[in-house]
C-alpha cells in the first residue's frame, strides 16, 4: 500500500469530519437532540484520530538511530492504536451516556425541528465522499482480496482505519437519522435516546475491531503468504544453495519488511563462493520483494537432525 494514497484518504476523511462536526454541533444547540450532539462529537473523535493518523505517519518517516537501528516504522501502528482508544472512550462511551440520559429524560424536539434532518443528510453526502475516496485508494492495493480479508492483513492501518471509521460513520448518521425522525413524529424523545445509544454501540464495536488488528500488527506480523513464497523461490533460485532450513519474517513497518533465513550450503563450499552466492540472494530477494529491506542470511551444513527446523513449504532446491 502506498503512503500517498493512505494519506489522501485521511485528508479527504478529515476535511469531511471538520465540517460535518462543525454543522452537527449547531444543530446540537438548537434542537437539544442527543443524536445529534453524539454524532458531532463521533465526527470531533473522527477529526482527531485522523490528525492522529498524519502524525504517525510523518513519525515514522524518521531516519534509524542507534537506539533505534531498525527506525521508526512501527510508530504507524501505534498511532493506529491510540486511533481505536479515542474512537471507544471520546465517541463509544460518550454516546453511550448520553443515550442512557436520554432515555432516563426524554426530551421532543420542538424547535428547528427541520434542522437535525437537513444536516444528517448533508453529512451523509460528505461522509459518502470520504468514503469513496478511502475505498478507491484501496482498490489499488486491495486486488482480489475480500474487504474483511483486507482490513485484517493489511500491514499500512490508514486504510483499513478510514475505511472502519467512514462505514461506521455512515451507519451512524442512519442512526441518528432513524432516531430525530421517529422522534419527531411521535413526539417522544425516547427514539432520540435509542438512536444514540445505537450509535454509541456501534463505535465500541469498531474500536474493539481496530485495536484488536492493530495489538497483531504492534505485536509483530510476517510477511503474507504470497511474499514468502517470492522469497522461498528467490532463495532457492540460485547456486551455491541446498535448501532453506528455516525463514523468519518480521514487519518493521508497513513498507519495510525484516527476512532472516539459514540456508543449507555444500560442505565443499569455497569461502568466496559462499560470500558471493550469498551476496546474489540477497539482490534476488530485494528485486522479487522490495520491501525486504532488512535481510540475514546463515549459512549451515544440513544434516538428518536439522529437519524438524525446516518450515512448511521449505522445499530443496531443484537440481
Amino acid at each position: 500500500m502506498s503512503t500517498e494514497g493512505g494519506t489522501k484518504a485521511i485528508i479527504a476523511a478529515l476535511s469531511a469530519n471538520l465540517g460535518i462536526a462543525v454543522t452537527k454541533f449547531i444543530a446540537a444547540g438548537l434542537t437539544g437532540s442527543s443524536s445529534m450532539l453524539a454524532e458531532a462529537i463521533h465526527s470531533v473523535a473522527d477529526s482527531g484520530n485522523q490528525l492522529l493518523l498524519l502524525v504517525g505517519g510523518k513519525q515514522s518517516r524518521r531516519k534509524a538511530t542507534p537506539e533505534h537501528p531498525f527506525g521508526y516504522g512501527r510508530e504507524r501502528y501505534i498511532y493506529a492504536f491510540i486511533v481505536s482508544i479515542v474512537l471507544f472512550s471520546v465517541g463509544g462511551l460518550f454516546a453511550l451516556y448520553e443515550g442512557y440520559h436520554k432515555i432516563r429524560h426524554p426530551e421532543a424536539i420542538h424547535e428547528w425541528q427541520w434542522v437535525p434532518v437537513v444536516v444528517l443528510v448533508i453529512a451523509t453526502g460528505l461522509e459518502g465522499y470520504s468514503f469513496m475516496t478511502a475505498i478507491r485508494e484501496s482498490n489499488h492495493t486491495r486486488g482480489k482480496t475480500s474487504w474483511v480479508n483486507y482490513v485484517r492483513r493489511a500491514k499500512a492501518p490508514e486504510l483499513p482505519v478510514v475505511l472502519l471509521e467512514d462505514s461506521g460513520a455512515l451507519v451512524g448518521l442512519v442512526l441518528a437519522l432513524f432516531g430525530v425522525v421517529l422522534t419527531l413524529i411521535t413526539g417522544n424523545g425516547v427514539w432520540d435516546g435509542i438512536g444514540t445509544a445505537a450509535i454509541g454501540l456501534l463505535l465500541v464495536v469498531i474500536a474493539v475491531i481496530l485495536a484488536t488488528e492493530t495489538k497483531s500488527l504492534l505485536i509483530g506480523e510476517g510477511a503474507n503468504p504470497e511474499d514468502v513464497r517470492k522469497i522461498e523461490k528467490a532463495v532457492l533460485a540460485g547456486e551455491g544453495i541446498e535448501r532453506i532450513i528455516h525463514m523468519k519474517t518480521l514487519h518493521l513497518g508497513p513498507e519495510e519488511l525484516l527476512v532472516a533465513v539459514k540456508i543449507a550450503v555444500p560442505r565443499t563450499e569455497r569461502a568466496d563462493d559462499l560470500a558471493r552466492h550469498i551476496d546474489e540472494t540477497e539482490t534476488r530477494i530485494r528485486e522479487a520483494v522490495p520491501i525486504a529491506r532488512v535481510i540475514y542470511i546463515e549459512p549451515d551444513i544440513f544434516h538428518p537432525g536439522q529437519e524438524a527446523e525446516i518450515e512448511e513449504g521449505a522445499a530443496p532446491a531443484n537440481a
